[in-house]
């Protein structure tokens, strides 16, 4: 059975989409998907056993240049290319319109979720087979019934497995043990304060506890660099692509990581890690995983929801600190 996959991003939602692909594989042998993804997360599929095909989209991209996108024939080529195969079913697993629209370049039937269930209703016009899936429930298992619902197997009990191998990423032997610190989001809100960073950096420094610290753009790095500035036992990786941090990730002894895509990875992963919650609550998209450990703000604005207003009341180096040790010590143990 082939069946075409869509789900574009964000980073966590398309993290969020793997369990329910093994899911599927364990249910249905021999299944195969392809799957359609932002170009900038297009590693992320391949690495699980079930894609046979990764087909980059580039709506971001396009929808700032769109003459240009038409002129290039790079429209056409994605197009060709979603036509290029026979699925025996298509799988918006997105809920938009504009994952919608991508349905109609294919001669399969669509399932997605039913206009109660979409994030935008208008999507389900474009299904053959709208599922109802209840919301108040986490991403990852939305997605995991709509799988079931459209392929039509038992959901499985217990936790989703994302299917990925952590020691396939790892870049040779994981040598000296270190704590990843994945401080780079995209609100400005989400940020946690650099003050708190540094201060955490400089008791794990005391205990002669490595640090590592990847970035992705000039603030990222001169953030890193102040952190970790005069610390004997912490650093700035160099500038990584997605397939270097994972493996950053995958060899790290736990993470500290704010509400990002890098933790998403890091619990796809397995690795264990602190996740830190200001305006957001981890409750329907937080790290979704073994060994995670999910640390809320208790300010008035906390879980508010808001882009630009920070609010971290409550949690601070103080708080995470003896968290964080707890976390290592049972590693210890194992």
């Amino acid at each position: 059975m082939r069946v075409l996959l869509i789900k574009t991003s964000s980073l966590g939602d398309v993290i969020h989409s793997l369990p329910a692909l093994t899911d599927a594989a364990r249910a249905i042998p021999g299944i195969q998907f392809d799957w359609v993804v932002e170009e900038g997360f297009a590693e992320i599929p391949a690495w699980h056993p079930a894609v046979a095909q990764v087909i980059p989209v580039a709506l971001r991209r396009w929808r700032k240049n769109l003459w240009q996108t038409l002129r290039s024939g790079e429209w056409q080529r994605f197009k060709q290319r979603l036509q290029a195969t026979e699925y025996d079913l298509v799988i918006d697993a997105q809920g938009l319109l504009k994952s919608a629209l991508l349905t109609r370049y294919v001669k399969a039937p669509v399932a997605g979720l039913d206009r109660q269930s979409a994030r935008e209703p208008l999507a389900s016009r474009f299904y053959d087979r709208p599922q109802s899936v209840a919301w108040g429930q986490h991403a990852v298992e939305r997605v995991r019934q709509l799988f079931a619902q459209a392929l039509g197997y038992p959901l499985p009990s217990g936790a989703g497995d994302y299917g990925l191998s952590r020691e396939r990423l790892l870049d040779g032997s994981p040598g000296q043990p270190y704590v990843l610190f994945l401080h780079g989001t995209t609100w400005a809100s989400k940020h946690w304060p650099e003050a708190d960073w540094r201060a955490l950096a400089e008791h794990l420094d005391s205990r002669g506890l490595a640090v590592r610290l990847p970035w992705g753009n000039a603030p990222e790095k001169a953030r890193a660099e102040r952190i970790v500035a005069g610390l004997q036992h912490a650093a700035v990786l160099p500038k990584l692509n997605l397939r270097s941090v994972a493996a950053a990730i995958a060899g790290a002894r736990a993470c500290v990581a704010v509400d990002t895509g890098l933790g998403h990875l890091a619990a796809a992963l397995d690795v264990p890690t602190i996740s830190l919650y200001g305006p957001t609550l981890p409750g329907k998209v937080g790290a979704y995983g073994r060994g995670q450990i999910h640390l809320c703000a208790t300010g008035p604005l906390a879980g508010g929801g808001d882009r630009n207003q920070a609010c971290f009341d409550g949690l601070d180096a103080a708080r995470v600190a003896p968290e964080l040790e707890r976390l290592l010590a049972g590693l210890e143990k194992h």
